[in-house]
């Protein structure tokens, strides 16, 4: 499994939320450390792939000081959203792994086993595509955050068919339970040649990875799912999320 897949980190983000201007967000302290090097750790125990790819974008040469020489860094000069941010470790990837593994700087409680089990998966299905996806009983107490998740759309035969983001959710299909942490692994040839046919026309003008398993499906591609601990999806965009997600971890 070490030398099979490749995991890719985005840790770009500026952070604008979270009220803090001298740090890039993923260098934030959170118990203790940057909140990466959580994330870092577990990839690190996991013992999935071998060298993670870091992309980072604003003040990089502080992300790099940080974190050392362990992992090599590819630069996004714009953030232009998660599809863009993979697209910009094409030439540094493409032909050296046979899969891509995406995981976020800014989501602190990833646990080794959660890697192991997404890898496991993608590895004995052999599909295009494998992804994470979080059930929840409903969206009160700490799980209102999954409310703004975009909610996982299958078909009659129980297959992942869509990814319906919630600003396009109908009422009825805002009440779906089982939502995207965006937690994915790809087969690398697949994600290479479809990365180009994203499209940026929604309301941010971003390039979405989400939009991937739209295309899979689209070609017949059957993607295969991984459910994990509704916890391991909490990221860190505000001040409010920081202060919940150090609460989840006592």
């Amino acid at each position: 499994m070490e030398d099979k897949i490749q995991i890719v980190v985005l840790a770009a983000g500026f952070g604008k939320r979270m009220n803090n201007h001298d740090l890039p967000k993923v260098l934030i302290p959170f118990k203790g450390k940057p909140i990466i090097s959580h994330l870092l750790l577990a990839i690190k125990e996991s013992g999935v792939g071998q060298k993670p790819v870091i992309v980072i974008g604003q003040k990089s040469e502080m992300i790099k000081s940080a974190l050392g020489p362990d992992y090599t860094y590819v630069f996004q000069a714009e953030q232009l959203g998660t599809g863009h941010a993979v697209s910009v470790t094409k030439s540094e990837l493409e032909g050296k792994a046979e899969n891509i593994m995406i995981l976020y700087g800014d989501h602190p409680l990833v646990s080794s086993l959660m890697i192991k089990k997404l890898a496991a998966a993608h590895l004995a299905n052999q599909k295009v595509l494998t992804m994470a996806t979080v059930k929840v009983p409903d969206f009160s107490d700490w799980r209102q955050s999954f409310y703004d998740f975009g909610r996982i759309f299958r078909g009659d035969n129980k297959l992942v068919c869509q990814i319906i983001e919630k600003r396009d959710a109908t009422q009825e299909q805002k009440e779906i339970k089982e939502v995207n942490p965006g937690y994915y692994c790809f087969q690398a040839d697949w994600l290479w040649s479809n990365l180009d046919k994203l499209k940026n026309d929604n309301s941010q003008k971003e390039y979405y990875l989400t939009d991937l398993v739209g295309l899979a499906c689209q070609q017949g591609k059957e993607i295969a799912t991984v459910e994990i601990e509704p916890k391991e999806a909490l990221g860190v965009n505000t001040a409010e999320q920081l202060a919940l997600v150090e609460k989840m971890i006592n």
